[in-house]
């Protein structure tokens, strides 16, 4: 099957602001159809076909990831009341095992070591909580979107999605008497459930028709659940969020004095809050919105007293940290740090003694500590940054579950150096290594480089690239072989990190680049603001400008280069497909967003209403409406030489539906380009379950890229 599948075409006319667009591959968006279904199988079958003489090099490279994974490992514990958690992996399963073992005493925050026997037995006094590989069977896919234990360690929630359709259903399971699993099954909700600090209730979230988290709900342990027919409902509706702009979630603060839920748009939040011992009570607003305005709240105790730490954006637009009373948190403020344009600050957690703070700053992340202050109105602790010594690197905080814990854990990674996890000391301002990622092998850190490049953008805009290569094999300066992948959307930033899998690109002398484009938040909010809804095309030319400029200082050349973006980043592969096509030799848009406008304009689709703050409204507001035409990959295919392109794509994928790159690809080969559609179809948002899956279709990938930038299949 060496010629690519004919799409029939049916014309669907869609109108909007007196502009008439014809469609001729709507009908693919019917997913229960037969003639659908056909198809897309006769695209997987194409794609099999062109790609079969790649697929000595795929078992490689699977081999090569394989072999170079620990695949029989054990997470660092943590500490969470009387045990340690983790999770266990084990040669020849797909799935991780959740497990816990006793501390030693109150005292006890050293977690165990993590000795070559606890990676295969796991550690004394082992309970296995969870074996996903046992949840799994049967099914063709398997993802996790709840898991909590209670406070008192007596009671386990889990809820499982076997579709990827992001839905799930919680179950309950004592942890004592034998593990009884109760009554207690509730489909169709969100991920994230969790326990009231009693244990006694589960808080839950469920979705509307537009698949829009909306609702959360109180549920007793042990009473017949909402979904029971033959009983009558126990649940309670505790919140409710009517406007479709806003996702809710729900939790817990760290010190378990109060739960959350916060209700958030793109642009503006609102979080309220219910005190934990009255968990049947109503919740309070903290501050309440107002458009524009994004905040979060933490909960810190200062002196006795409890206080909310507020991050937030009002007249502040890289935000600031204030503090106010939890008995009046719309009372008066104490700004404890203060706006800075030079620095996106972006979170703080709050413990007993100290508080930690994640920020951004020359576009990579940062993170600080104080101690918390003795009284109310005394100068905090200075606030000390933690310093790294790599060029690039990303830093952030890792699991810390415990109000009174006295070390903080971390991770820390780079381009070069595997994901290494620490417990910080606050007093003594001693980091602690307890882990670093296993790479099997003979990999040498020294071999390769990592590096920031700076293009200059057509408006004299100054666009961050991060590089990484062997030095054996790669010569700044003589064209190589490289991969610039980009995002730019949702003030999502794409930091330097290791991957195991993406050493099987190095190896093979090819330069790997990241193209920090407007749109990402990598350099503070305006970066996003200035990538996004009018400004939108920032994001593209940007990309584009990083090629050129690897290009043209000789780091590549056209026909050694390919792109490669997923979701909104595959938006950015299909609009700079249209835009510059002769400076790629290939794109890789993995569940692309290339249909953007027919799916913005429909607000019964899912997640679409509250797109508009990131995309605009082109339903109601005709210049976006005809701004999101000129850039929609689907809708500016047109006659030229385009690279050669695979989308790869899943079928119950809920955030990109398939139809998207679907309609995409039959468009493209109406004008003779060379694409392929691979679609999962077994799979959600991000791709297969299971690891070993999971190293197949990254191999899948980066064969197709090898051949594409023409690097020797081998790396020799």
């Amino acid at each position: 099957m060496l010629t690519p599948p004919t799409t029939p075409k049916q014309p669907t006319e869609r109108i909007h602001h007196d502009d008439v667009y014809i469609d001729e591959y709507e009908w693919l968006r019917e997913k229960d159809d037969p003639a659908v279904v056909a198809h897309l199988h006769e695209e997987n079958a194409y794609t099999n076909a062109r790609t079969d003489h790649l697929s000595l090099l795929r078992e490689q490279i699977f081999e090569e990831i394989k072999d170079r994974t620990r695949e029989t490992d054990l997470s660092v514990p943590t500490r969470e009341g009387d045990w340690w958690y983790y999770t266990r992996t084990v040669e020849g399963k797909q799935y991780g095992i959740h497990c816990r073992a006793p501390i030693g005493g109150p005292d006890d925050w050293e977690p165990p070591a993590l000795a070559e026997d606890a990676q295969h037995k796991g550690l004394p006094g082992e309970q296995i909580l969870l074996d996903d590989n046992v949840e799994a069977e049967g099914h063709d896919f398997y993802s996790l979107g709840s898991f909590d234990v209670s406070a008192d360690g007596t009671r386990m929630l889990w809820a499982v999605d076997i579709e990827g359709d992001e839905r799930y259903t919680i179950r309950i399971r004592s942890l004592v008497d034998d593990g009884v699993t109760f009554p207690d099954e509730i489909a169709g909700t969100s991920a994230g459930a969790l326990f009231d600090q009693t244990g006694d209730y589960v808080f839950y979230t469920t979705v509307d028709d537009a698949w829009r988290p909306d609702t959360v709900w109180r549920h007793p342990v042990g009473e017949p659940p909402a979904t029971d027919p033959d009983a009558a409902p126990a649940d309670t509706k505790v919140f409710h969020e009517p406007d479709e702009h806003y996702f809710i979630g729900v939790g817990l603060t760290r010190s378990r004095r109060f739960l959350v839920v916060e209700a958030g748009s793109n642009i503006t939040s609102e979080t309220w809050l219910l005190r934990s011992d009255d968990p049947t009570g109503e919740f309070t607003v903290v501050w309440p919105r107002r458009d524009g305005v994004e905040y979060d709240v933490e909960h810190a105790v200062v002196g006795g007293r409890d206080r909310l730490l507020i991050v937030h954006n009002q007249d502040a637009v890289n935000f600031e940290l204030v503090s106010v009373s939890a008995e009046d948190p719309q009372g008066p403020r104490r700004t404890l740090l203060p706006h800075n344009p030079q620095v996106r600050l972006e979170s703080v957690d709050a413990f007993r003694d100290f508080v930690a703070v994640e920020y951004r700053r020359e576009g990579l992340t940062r993170l600080a500590v104080a101690c918390v202050p003795e009284e109310t109105g005394s100068d905090d602790d200075t606030l000390h940054e933690l310093h790294f010594d790599e060029e690039l690197f990303t830093v952030g905080l890792g699991g810390n579950p415990e109000w009174t814990q006295p070390t903080l854990r971390m991770g820390y990674g780079s381009f070069v150096t595997p994901s290494t996890v620490y417990d910080y000391d606050v007093r003594t301002r001693e980091l602690r290594m307890l882990k670093q990622q296993a790479v099997l092998g003979e990999f040498d850190p020294a071999l390769f480089a990592q590096k920031r490049e700076w293009a200059t953008a057509k408006d004299g805009t100054r666009i961050p690239i991060s590089l990484v290569y062997r030095r054996d094999l790669v010569t700044p300066g003589e064209p190589a072989p490289l991969v610039l992948y980009g995002y730019g959307s949702y003030e999502a930033s794409m930091d330097p990190s290791f991957g195991i899998p993406r050493l099987s690109l190095l190896d093979r002398g090819i330069v790997f680049a990241i193209a920090h484009v407007r749109g990402g938040g990598e350099l503070g909010r305006l970066w996003y603001e200035h990538g996004k809804k009018l400004h939108k095309k920032n994001t593209f030319t940007d990309f584009v400008d990083s090629a050129r400029h690897l290009i043209d200082t000789g780091w590549t050349a056209p026909d050694r280069l390919a792109a490669q973006g997923g979701s909104a980043g595959g938006l950015l592969m299909g609009a700079v497909a249209n835009l510059a096509p002769r400076y790629f030799s290939g794109i890789l848009a993995e569940v692309p967003f290339v249909d953007p406008l027919t799916s913005i304009l429909d607000p019964s689709l899912p997640l679409t209403v509250i797109e508009w703050d990131e995309w605009g409204d082109p339903l109601h507001d005709p210049e976006v409406y005809a701004y999101m035409k000129s850039y929609s990959p689907l809708e500016n295919v047109h006659e030229t030489h385009y690279p050669h392109i695979l989308a790869v794509t899943s079928l119950n994928d809920t955030r990109v539906l398939y139809v998207e790159p679907a309609k995409w690809v039959a468009k493209l080969r109406e004008v003779g380009a060379d694409a392929l559609l691979k679609i999962e179809m077994a799979a959600g948002h991000g791709g297969v379950s299971g690891r070993y899956s999971a190293w197949r279709e990254r191999a899948f990938s980066y064969a197709w890229l090898i051949d594409a930038v023409g690097a020797h299949p081998t790396g020799e």
